[in-house]
């Protein structure tokens, strides 16, 4: 799996991302941890719209952090 790059939080951002493309650069994030916790912050369910707080640690040298 790639190395997750601190710049790519912020095409965790973008909009509109494809599920696929969020999938694998928050799997990255996730592999790249020493820590990562997720919690449900809220769930309607009528409407099933979701709301899910991820909280973690980069692990700092597996963790490429490039100039632009």
């Amino acid at each position: 799996m790639p190395r997750f790059r601190i710049q790519d939080i912020q095409l965790l951002e973008n909009v509109p991302t494809s599920p696929g493309s969020l999938r694998s650069k928050l799997g990255e994030m996730i592999v790249n941890s020493t820590v990562f916790r997720a919690k449900v912050d809220s769930l309607n369910p009528e409407t099933w719209e979701y709301r899910i707080v991820l909280e973690g640690t980069l692990d700092k040298e597996d963790t490429k952090f490039e100039q632009p």
